[in-house]
């Protein structure tokens, strides 16, 4: 049986319709006497005449019956059918269309398209693709020629490959088997509010942000590379970068180039989408990313963030409130947190 979050928690969610949490509890409502999911579009009722549930049977036990506007009782179902397509994906050795995973877990396909991207934030399609361009990168590693590792992969042919996902690897994939050999990487050092900022990038965009580091971390990731100091490029770049951590009220688009897992792509994804001055809970992350129970590996994901503060993990935190963990340290959390709430209090003020 689920568990619902704490009554604070439960009822900021269903306020804010936030989808999230669709499939973790239902909202019991007394005036009605039915049950709905957080994100109900229905008018909300005060708070005094709400009830929260673990679950559809909970609420049907305590005499309340589903909303047939939000449909409550789907929710399980979807969230059921997204986990087997991911299954189906990660387990298929030949590219599957749209139709046949549709088919297979129950939904017609436009309605299982949108259902799915607004689960993980990728499209099937995409997230098939990011897990063809991981067993890749990883075969890249392994094998003796590039041609080898494709096929590997799953791919039908080397150019399906070079037509649809190399350059998701950020450089060529002969490149990434020779440890990054005949790319170059361009690394500086910014000084920020919060101690100094290196960051690294490659000619299509940034590939580390991070404190506390130097380009030993470059070599240990890529030892055949060509790793030198930036340029005048890269000096614009960082101050863009120093930008978002002295000035998070405006918006930052900078150029990425960064790759991970499809679970791990789907968390970053997740992260990229959290408003400035808001934050969300690794359960909520796990949620998004199509895996509700991979909780402690959507921390992980967090953690491996090759490019803090463009990515910005530190809006991850646990189930009530407590931080949970930061590879730079809980303080500049905090920092980067406190630093950004103003954001959210101009957002409730225009609402209001």
């Amino acid at each position: 049986m689920t568990i619902a979050p704490d009554t604070e928690t439960a009822w900021t969610a269903f306020e804010a319709r936030d989808r999230a949490w669709d499939g973790r509890f239902v909202v019991g409502v007394k005036t009605t006497g039915i049950y709905c999911k957080p994100s109900c579009p229905a008018r909300h009722p005060k708070r005094e005449n709400v009830t929260f549930h673990p679950d559809p049977p909970s609420a049907r036990a305590a005499g309340f019956r589903a909303c047939l506007r939000c449909t409550p009782d789907e929710v399980g179902r979807d969230r059921t059918a997204i986990a087997a397509a991911v299954v189906l994906l990660e387990a298929a050795e030949d590219r599957l269309s749209l139709d046949e995973v549709a088919a297979k877990v129950g939904y017609a396909p436009h309605h299982f398209h949108r259902l799915f991207k607004r689960a993980t934030g990728v499209t099937p399609a995409a997230y098939a693709r990011a897990l063809r361009t991981g067993r890749a990168a990883n075969a890249l590693s392994e094998d003796t020629t590039v041609t080898e590792a494709i096929y590997d992969a799953g791919y039908s042919a080397p150019s399906r490959f070079y037509e649809a996902d190399a350059k998701r690897l950020g450089m060529a994939p002969s490149a990434w088997a020779r440890g990054g050999e005949g790319v170059t990487i361009r690394w500086t050092t910014a000084d920020t509010s919060l101690g100094a900022l290196f960051v690294a990038a490659t000619e299509k965009g940034l590939c580390r942000v991070s404190f506390d580091e130097d380009a030993d971390e470059l070599h240990r990731r890529f030892p055949n590379a060509t790793i030198e100091p930036g340029d005048e490029a890269l000096a614009d770049l960082a101050a863009q970068v120093v930008a978002a951590v002295e000035s998070p009220d405006r918006d930052q688009d900078l150029p990425l180039d960064v790759r991970g897992t499809a679970f791990q792509e789907a968390i970053w994804q997740a992260l990229r989408t959290i408003p400035i001055g808001e934050t969300r809970t690794y359960s909520e992350l796990a949620a998004l990313a199509g895996r509700p129970a991979a909780v402690r590996a959507a921390g992980t994901a967090c953690g491996q963030n090759p490019v803090s503060i463009v990515i910005p993990c530190h809006r991850a935190q646990r189930i009530g409130g407590a931080l949970g963990g930061y590879a730079y340290g809980l303080d500049r959390k905090r920092a980067l947190l406190a630093a950004e709430a103003p954001r959210a209090d101009q957002r409730a003020d225009l609402q209001e």
